[in-house]
């Protein structure tokens, strides 16, 4: 498959894989038709396709995928977003090199950035394998990555016409994301920055960002409940100050509800 063919110093084809059987070869090009499909429906219908991102074992491999979609569809706009997990630490190097490889194609580059949930998983891997933990030691730098990456997706939104989703539940992050908007004069209603946390989560900070004119989302995972239950568990591994900010965000809707009642303002 030319999935996984590249070309030596001749020019020549030269095999990537020389390991995958036919009926894994046949699968892959299954896989691929799919994306290709729900790309070229997201293009015709106006809309972004964001290719999701899981642990660093695989991730090559979605990024090789994600990749190929944003080299054929991204050439009017940013249909295809790649998801960028900012606890890993080669993500920055790794949004650098995407970043490039689009200017130099000339196609405009999507990017979702979030923190990321499999650090249990990676470090387990790491430890038993005998590599280095590919996880930034602590929460701390993971977030100083994030606000980096976030900085050089706005210069690429305000320079190269690329799309940003800024996928979190922090606070601190969604401020430094509209301060960066601000500084790059991003307008708030640009449709290529916007904002994401899941349906449930945060609600304070997604509505705040609406009626402030940003373009916020909810995003709602479905499917069987045994599969859906793990990833909200990831997410709320993720989001570990998660309860922290709903007992904030229970204090802002009492004190939301005193005001309409005390004041008599329905809205």
């Amino acid at each position: 498959t030319q999935l996984f063919v590249t070309k030596d110093e001749n020019g020549q084809p030269w095999p990537l894989v020389d390991s995958l059987t036919r009926a894994e070869v046949a699968q892959m090009r299954n896989v691929m038709a799919r994306l290709e499909t729900l790309a070229e429906k997201a293009s015709h219908s106006g809309v972004t396709l964001m290719v999701d991102a899981e642990q660093s074992y695989f991730q090559n491999a979605i990024n090789r995928l994600a990749t190929k979609l944003i080299r054929k569809y991204n050439t009017k706009r940013p249909v295809v977003y790649n998801t960028y997990q900012c606890y890993l630490k080669d993500t920055e190097d790794l949004l650098s090199v995407d970043l490039e490889l689009c200017r130099r194609l000339g196609v405009f580059h999507g990017a979702k950035i979030v923190r990321g949930a499999y650090m249990e998983q990676e470090r387990e891997r790491a430890l038993q394998i005998g590599y280095e933990d590919p996880v930034h030691e602590d929460r701390s730098a993971t977030s100083r990555s994030y606000s980096r990456c976030m900085g050089r997706m706005m210069d690429a939104v305000k320079n190269h016409g690329a799309g940003l989703m800024v996928a979190t539940h922090n606070e601190d992050s969604v401020r430094t994301a509209t301060q960066l908007m601000e500084e790059y004069s991003i307008a708030p209603g640009s449709d290529r920055v916007s904002f994401g946390q899941l349906l449930g989560m945060s609600d304070h900070i997604t509505f705040a960002l609406g009626q402030k004119g940003y373009r916020a989302y909810k995003y709602m995972p479905y499917g069987p409940v045994d599969e859906v239950l793990q990833y909200l568990s990831r997410r709320a591994n993720e989001n570990r100050g998660l309860f922290q900010s709903a007992l904030h965000e229970r204090s802002l809707l009492r004190r939301e509800l005193f005001r309409r009642l005390t004041f008599g303002v329905l809205k």
